[in-house]
């Protein structure tokens, strides 16, 4: 077994210096945020809602992605320099942190950022900051323009305990229920647990009844876009049973989801788990604890982490039949809902040189399609698309360019194909898992 396949997918995220962590301010540098001044960004929403939107009330038949938000840029305003893109406080040739290059091409001027690379016509290389609200409000657009439902905004419970992060994650957030309502997409918290010490998970019962108390998050009547399932809103906590030395426990796990269920005052909620590949069967990368077992049953919606667990078509449609099929009769048995997750390749030779470039081909789409196939094969009715906007790793469905910057580091590319190809193949995967398209061997489209 790898490295890669020991790993979840934030086993790092502790390392804050690898992304390009270290102090590095940013030619518009606002005020050093406090922690209130962090939480008086989160208030109940007062902006549009489209009329023409997904059904918000149930997660059956929806295409969810996971929305990273995780990105600074030198000059975006947040004093966190190249969050995320570098490593060892740089951005520059030799020091990426993502193996895709993001296409801004269609982005305006106010959502660009020059960075020290260059394409191969001489051209300075530019990205996007997650910190930008028009760049959030063109994801969700591109979403409901590709037909992808919506997006798990991901929430790092490490980033809530201090100013500066949690500035960033109630900006994302904020800027995603706009988004969400304006281009009428559902979206819904993630709290991703990785890094979390022992007793780590009392800050997202803290940070919750924050998010509650000031934006009214999944009871405001006038956010029409907060994903709803089985009458309630959706919280997902993603990390629950892991096998990489975690510190926090399955026991602190099954507190917070009976708080997020029964809290007289925060719960009513559904909540969904994130949990290893081998949950069931408590093998690979689960703990070997049945304990895990008791948490899952306490939850209602089991999501297993696939990505890089295989790296094939064939190796894909062996899990659907080996691993999925008894997963799905596992959760109908217990009454739970299954949310597989399906990613299109990966990569993240920059971040970890060890690892070769494009570790896992994306074989023009065969690869992603494979894997929506084997889910509905497998009986799921609804699916978890990896990630929207994940270059560090190169999972990313958004557009991203074949046209990358050439220097000391290596990124990969669309294999030649369009930059909106992963979207539109997403779009039509939501319509595979609903019976609207036939289940064909062969990606349906090509170009």
């Amino acid at each position: 077994m790898t490295d890669f396949h020991k790993l979840s997918r934030r086993a790092w995220l502790g390392a804050a210096a690898l992304f390009g962590g270290f102090a590095r301010f940013g030619r518009a540098a606002e005020p050093k945020p406090t922690m209130e001044s962090a939480r008086a960004l989160l208030r109940p929403y007062d902006g549009p809602a489209l009329a023409e939107r997904v059904d918000v009330s149930t997660l059956v038949g929806k295409v969810m992605t996971g929305y990273q938000g995780w990105f600074n840029a030198d000059g975006d305003g947040s004093g966190r320099g190249w969050r995320h893109y570098g490593k060892g406080g740089k951005f520059e040739p030799g020091h990426a942190a993502i193996d895709l290059w993001p296409e801004v091409s269609e982005l305006s001027d106010d959502e660009r950022y020059p960075t020290a690379f260059r394409h191969a016509d001489g051209r300075v290389a530019e990205v996007f900051s997650s910190r930008n609200a028009l760049t959030v409000r063109r994801h969700f657009r591109w979403m409901r323009e590709y037909g992808i439902d919506g997006a798990f905004v991901q929430r790092f419970a490490v980033e809530t305990t201090s100013p500066v992060p949690l500035e960033h994650c109630n900006l994302v957030l904020s800027h995603s229920r706009a988004a969400a309502n304006a281009e009428g997409r559902a979206y819904a918290v993630m709290y991703d647990l990785s890094g979390l010490q022992a007793g780590g998970v009392q800050h997202v019962i803290d940070d919750w009844k924050s998010l509650v108390d000031r934006m009214r998050l999944g009871r405001d009547d006038a956010d029409q876009a907060y994903l709803k399932h089985r009458g309630k809103p959706v919280v997902a906590v993603w990390g629950v049973g892991f096998n990489d030395d975690r510190k926090y426990t399955l026991a602190e796990c099954a507190e917070l989801v009976k708080f997020l269920k029964v809290d007289p005052t925060y719960g009513g909620n559904t909540v969904m788990l994130g949990v290893p590949t081998g949950w069931r069967t408590l093998t690979r990368d689960s703990l070997r604890e049945p304990a895990l077992h008791d948490v899952v049953k306490l939850a209602d919606v089991v999501s297993p982490w696939t990505v890089g667990r295989f790296g094939t078509p064939a190796d894909a449609a062996r899990h659907g039949r080996d691993v999925m099929a008894a997963d799905v009769a596992w959760c109908r048995e217990h009454k739970l809902d299954y949310l597989p997750v399906a990613f299109p390749g990966f990569s993240w030779h920059n971040l970890r040189p060890e690892s070769p470039p494009n570790q896992i081909p994306r074989l023009k789409g065969q690869f992603l399609w494979s894997q929506y196939l084997a889910a509905r094969e497998a009986g799921a009715t609804m699916l978890y698309q990896a990630m929207f906007d994940e270059v560090d790793e190169g999972t990313a469905i958004f557009k991203c360019t074949n046209d990358p910057p050439i220097g000391a580091s290596t990124f990969v590319d669309y294999e030649g194909l369009p930059s909106d190809y992963y979207l539109r193949l997403t779009g039509l995967g939501g319509k595979l898992i609903r019976g609207e398209v036939e289940a064909t061997p062969n990606v349906p489209i090509t170009r």
